[in-house]
């Protein structure tokens, strides 16, 4: 919002400074006879070229006279002169003055006010509905959002249609997630793609998520590629993974490596990957290393590279140990190997004797890792705690990996002695008296996968429900001989 009559250049940061006045040429002369008169169009019009020069206290004293005089104008640059001073009484009282006239731009800066200085939710609501029904598409969205805080979903969904309609693209990414949230995709991919063809990146990064997951990878392709002409570091890896499967090493390693360095940390494994893949073994260790702190599987594959090029035992036994301490059971496995060539026993690595829970180092399926993504997005969109994508992840996964092991017949030789083969509608019972876990663990796993995957049936798990599903899945894993999953 910029001051009525204005420059852009002009600002107020501080505390205002009397200055001395400049000589006057005739027209300034003819205004200030004017405004001292009691025309407040001139007393408006000397405020703002007292504005222009920085006198901050010469435009208040003639935006004060023009106010008072009836000028709406004034009275709405009053209210930013005070919001900038951090006088917000003051500037509540000239933006309701402003306001009352009709002014769409002074009732959204009162309900601005009303909500962030005040809390009064009702009194902004209020204020921002005169401004939406003026036109202010500012005022619709702010509704919208506030709609939201306050589970009016009907409204919210009114507000965000009319900012969207308007031009507003964050309300139409917003329209978006609150129709997948419902379980509603059409609704979702019609206001994604409306955002995105208007260069809104994430609206197109999300769009790509939806039709990747409905395994629509030709039209994900398109609109990863939208996304990441922005600069978007998740929409590369995603093109990286597509060339990856094709089998597309050079183009693959081209998207790891720009979304690495435009700041997603996974994306160094996967162009270490790549590397490796091409035989580029000084770029793979490049890669690999900068990851392997953070990742295990980067620190296994790190420490793998190490012996395998550089016969470098002792930097390998490092990089197994933290991958270990992890859950990483290819490393668990490396680690026991080479511990006795280098005159350790296995014995005395507390992660070799205690194992942390089992590290889920699987690739993800595509359509999993989408439903993830958005999942996590829906919950964050508005600055909420959520779970991460790579959580979700595990759970999907582990449930597949556990399902489809018991339609294999592989779990059945695990099962104690008397437990026969499961009935085809009580699968769930069956795990919980080969794993001893209790079956409502095991029941809670299997609903949270099912909210993942069919958005609408129930909320998005919490960070805390997450956690404990997650730790559910793993040990599911480990009492069912699925560690090394």
């Amino acid at each position: 919002m910029t001051l009525v009559g204005a420059t852009e250049t002009s600002a107020w940061p501080g505390i205002p400074v009397p200055r001395t006045p400049e000589p006057l040429d005739p027209a300034e002369a003819n205004l200030l006879d004017r405004a001292r008169d009691g025309d407040s169009d001139a007393a408006h019009r000397l405020g703002r070229l007292c504005a222009e020069r920085d006198d901050r206290l010469g435009a208040r004293h003639w935006w004060e006279r023009a106010a008072r005089a009836g000028n709406v104008d004034s009275a709405y640059n009053l209210g930013l002169w005070h919001r900038a001073h951090g006088t917000t009484e003051e500037a509540i009282g000239w933006f309701e003055l402003a306001a009352g006239t009709g002014d769409a731009d002074a009732a959204t800066n009162l309900a601005s006010l009303l909500l962030e200085r005040r809390g009064d939710t009702e009194g902004a609501r209020r204020w921002f509905e005169r401004a939406a029904e003026d036109g202010s598409r500012h005022a619709a969205r702010r509704l919208a959002l506030l709609c939201e805080d306050q589970g009016d979903g009907i409204g919210a969904r009114r507000w965000h249609f009319r900012a969207a309609v308007d031009g507003d693209l964050r309300s139409a990414h917003d329209l978006g997630f609150l129709g997948y949230a419902a379980g509603d995709e059409a609704e979702a991919l019609h206001w994604w793609e409306y955002a995105a063809r208007g260069g809104h990146a994430d609206a197109a990064y999300h769009m790509a998520l939806l039709l990747h997951a409905n395994r629509d990878e030709k039209g994900a392709e398109t609109f990863y590629r939208l996304a990441a002409r922005a600069d978007h570091a998740d929409a590369a890896f995603r093109l990286g993974d597509l060339a990856l499967c094709r089998g597309d090493l050079p183009t693959a390693r081209a998207c790891f490596e720009r979304s690495a360095r435009i700041g997603r940390p996974d994306a160094r494994r996967m162009a270490g990957l790549a590397c490796a893949r091409m035989d580029d073994k000084a770029a793979a260790a490049h890669w690999y290393g900068r990851a392997a702190a953070d990742d295990p599987e980067a620190a296994f594959r790190f420490g793998l590279l190490l012996i395998a090029e550089h016969n470098d035992l002792k930097g390998a036994r490092h990089w197994f140990r933290r991958a270990a301490e992890r859950g990483h059971h290819g490393a668990m496995v490396e680690l026991r190997t080479l511990l006795p060539l280098l005159g350790a026993s296995p014995e005395a690595e507390e992660c070799l004797l205690d194992p942390a829970p089992p590290y889920w180092s699987r690739p993800a399926e595509p359509g999993q890792a989408a439903r993830a993504e958005l999942a996590v997005a829906a919950a964050r969109r508005r600055g909420d705690a959520a779970a991460e994508p790579a959580d979700l992840v595990e759970i999907l996964g582990t449930w597949d990996l556990v399902t489809a092991e018991l339609a294999a017949g592989n779990l059945f030789a695990r099962a104690p002695r008397g437990v026969d083969e499961p009935a085809p509608a009580d699968t769930v019972g069956w795990l919980a008296r080969v794993s001893g876990l209790h079956r409502a663990a095991i029941e809670h796993l299997g609903l949270v996968r099912a909210t993942l995957l069919r958005p609408g049936t129930a909320p998005w798990p919490t960070p805390a429900e997450v956690e404990h599903v997650l730790g559910t899945a793993k040990d599911l894993r480990r009492r069912l001989g699925l560690g090394h999953a």
